[in-house]
């Protein structure tokens, strides 16, 4: 560890890793329902229009995050492709450069609280865990978030630390990129990068009790700070806010803020405890050692390293545990806290075998069996044909989840906490490269595409039951959604049209034609499963009777 952890190599490594880790799948996952494609296509807009200030989804304004991530995608989309582009990538490469930023990050921070060694581990079980791994493949703010989070982070650890030993505090550059993160996280997501890192302040200031007064966050120059991170969020806010007479502000806070601290917003409720029972899954592979590894740090609170990891974690934890709207990304910046605690733990030598560890392990390796499960049977169920090479796959993440879980139960942590990064290196890349994208029946919005990329039509195309962004992203922005009748007015009145209905609305279309003395003609069929609303669809586009 002393040789791989010298100089720039942990740098090198943790960048190998995330290439490997994040590139599969990249280009080649469809876009996903529905907060992705909302993201693609409100960029693409923004590149089509040249209007960077307001978010339009179609012509709808969506108030739901600042622009920070939109301007991300589309300086990706203008850098590598045209702004036209259906592809997928260059959305997305923005939230793989920040997931490997937040990686990079993790090992500075945990280079200043343990050590190199436990920050490279640390930092790489981060980068492996699953839910960093599927955000680094979604063109969306949470992994833009969590890698400012971790510039903040680091600053503030390396102020906490300095003052607990008596060691010279950040310079002027470390503070300025603190406020310079704080305000770009703002622009990002509003102010969930503040809210986490005042209740860290508050829980060490009440874990400390008072011992080091408040001296020493005075070294953050908060004067001046605030300054700075004014300067960079404030502008936007203020040029959306005259764009649309206050509008976006207003249903921002009262549209999307308040709805998700009153009550489960879009169906997305679930009781406190929630993201707990979601950690083995969430945090996986790396979770094979949380359980052992947060009772070795409650035991060592007092050390200052672990208080502050722990400051960080369990206030942000009972946030969102509270929150009535719960998603499992949401308490993806506790991960870098709780990364560094398992690996830590797994080099103090203070995890053994037992009972309990035995349990956690056990219930670990399902977790690993359900994916290979998964890898293994997916194409049969939502693809085309049993795919051979699935069965390679499946041995081999069984295998290495095997092997992690028996090393674990064998009191030799550090090994099972090596095993775990092969065991992500085995799964990920299968998963996201060859399982996903042959994964047909659930891209729907890809089969409409490629029928329609297949038949000759004019004008935009006219889809009916089923609106989901995908389709707009993949068809483009004029795609209309539209009822019964109005695509069989659609077919009667534009020469070439093309409507694809979904089988719910046929009677009502056909009764629609029937009455604008219209006769269809069938060109093809689409069907699948829509993820997003959890039931079969079929589609079947119709373009308007052939005249001689």
């Amino acid at each position: 560890m002393e040789r791989l952890t010298g100089g720039t190599r942990p740098y090198f490594l943790l960048t190998l890793l995330c290439l490997f880790l994040y590139l599969p799948g990249l280009a080649s996952v469809p876009p996903l329902d529905r907060d992705e494609s909302r993201f693609m296509q409100a960029t693409r807009q923004m590149l089509e229009t040249g209007d960077y200030i307001r978010i339009q989804f179609q012509s709808e304004m969506r108030a739901k995050k600042p622009a920070g991530a939109y301007w991300a995608q589309a300086a990706s989309a203008l850098a590598f492709a045209d702004p036209a582009t259906r592809e997928t990538w260059p959305y997305r490469l923005p939230s793989a450069l920040a997931a490997w930023a937040a990686a990079l990050l993790t090992f500075g921070l945990g280079r200043w609280l343990f050590g190199r060694p436990v920050a490279l581990l640390g930092a790489a079980m981060l980068a492996s865990c699953l839910m960093l791994v599927s955000e680094a493949h979604q063109a969306k703010t949470d992994a833009l978030l969590l890698a400012t989070l971790m510039a903040a982070q680091l600053v503030l650890g390396r102020a906490y630390l300095a003052a607990r030993r008596d060691e010279r505090p950040p310079g002027f550059a470390a503070v300025l990129m603190f406020w310079l993160a704080i305000g770009a996280a703002i622009l990002i997501k509003g102010p969930v990068v503040p809210l986490i890192l005042i209740a860290t302040v508050l829980t060490l200031q009440i874990a400390d009790n008072r011992a080091l007064g408040a001296g020493w966050l005075w070294t953050l120059r908060p004067i001046e700070g605030l300054a700075i991170a004014t300067a960079v969020a404030a502008p936007w806010f203020f040029a959306i806010s005259q764009a649309t007479d206050g509008a976006f502000v207003g249903e921002a806070v009262k549209g999307d803020l308040l709805p998700k601290l009153l009550g489960a917003q879009e169906s997305h409720g679930a009781p406190p405890g929630t993201y707990l029972l979601l950690a083995p899954v969430t945090l996986w592979p790396a979770s094979l050692l949380l359980g052992p590894a947060l009772i070795w740090a409650w035991r060592q609170r007092e050390r200052p390293e672990i208080r502050f990891c722990l400051a960080w974690i369990i206030p942000t934890w009972v946030i969102f545990e509270l929150i009535p709207t719960k998603l499992p990304h949401y308490v993806l910046p506790t991960y870098p806290a709780l990364a560094l605690l398992i690996a830590a733990a797994a080099f103090s030598g203070g995890l053994r075998e037992g009972r309990g560890t035995q349990i956690w392990a056990a219930a670990w390796s399902l977790i690993a069996l359900a994916l290979a499960v998964a890898v293994l049977l997916a194409p049969v169920g939502f693809g085309d044909r049993f795919d051979l090479t699935s069965l390679p796959a499946f041995v081999a993440i069984a295998a290495t989840g095997m092997l992690s879980a028996w090393l674990a139960v064998r009191g030799r942590p550090l090994g099972a906490a090596f095993a775990v990064l092969v065991t992500a290196c085995t799964a990920f890349p299968v998963v996201f490269e060859g399982v996903l994208p042959q994964l047909n029946q659930l891209w729907v919005s890809r089969s409409i595409a490629e029928l329609v990329a297949s038949r000759p039509h004019q004008g935009p195309v006219t889809l009916v039951g089923f609106s989901e962004p995908s389709a707009v992203f993949l068809l483009g922005t004029d795609t209309r959604f539209a009822s019964a009748g109005e695509a069989a007015a659609t077919l009667a009145t534009r020469r070439g049209a093309l409507v694809l209905v979904a089988d719910r609305d046929e009677p009502g279309f056909r009764q629609a034609c029937a009455g604008q003395a219209v006769t269809p003609q069938v060109v093809g069929k689409v069907k699948g499963f829509n993820y997003s609303r959890g039931r079969p669809v079929l589609l079947t586009a119709y373009a308007g009777e052939d005249k001689p």
